[in-house]
């Protein structure tokens, strides 16, 4: 299974955060799951790609040709795709998945989830999508949507539209 993996990008988070997402690539490559991603070096992105590397699984990363600049994409990626912008990466990103995982991360992973949760609400995506909630990162947004939900703002099925685990074990089982 090819599993998207998005997450943040900034190698100061918290290193209690880069192991589980090391943790998770491991355990995505032992299962004998490629990881496909944005093709970052540091953050979560790294970590999961150090993670699935250590496991000997395969790494797809696909990334916008301007940031192909020293250090900032994982070097020992299998295969990496260039895109010329962002979107252009997502719809890739998309394409080449079986399911989405969403680890920890600012802006662009919200963007990313939102975008794929909307997307799987409207039955264009038909792919599991999980929210990794690594030290509770997500437990506020997960109350958000659960709250959402109960004044009518989502519909009722609509957070049983992700599935939520904090063990990477457990998304690995959910997934397969």
């Amino acid at each position: 299974m090819n599993i998207c993996v998005y997450g943040s990008a900034n190698e100061e988070i918290d290193i209690s955060f880069r192991k589980a997402g090391e943790r998770l690539g491991k355990a995505m490559a032992d299962a004998g799951h490629a990881l496909i991603f944005g093709g970052g070096a540091s953050g979560m992105m790294g970590a999961v790609a150090r993670g699935v590397r250590s496991g000997g699984g395969k790494i797809i990363g696909i990334s916008p040709e301007f940031f192909n600049v020293d250090g900032t994409l994982f070097e020992d990626c299998t295969e990496m795709i260039y895109t010329v912008d962002m979107r252009s990466r997502k719809e890739k990103l998309e394409d080449m998945a079986d399911a989405f995982i969403v680890t920890p991360g600012g802006i662009g992973t919200m963007d990313e989830f939102f975008e794929t949760m909307s997307l799987k609400q409207l039955r264009i995506i038909k792919k599991p999508l999980v929210i990794f909630n690594v030290n509770g990162f997500y437990d506020n947004l997960v109350s958000l949507l659960d709250n959402s939900t109960k004044l009518k703002f989502l519909g009722e099925n609509d957070t049983k539209l992700f599935y939520v685990s904090d063990d990477e074990n457990m998304i690995i089982e959910y997934l397969e």
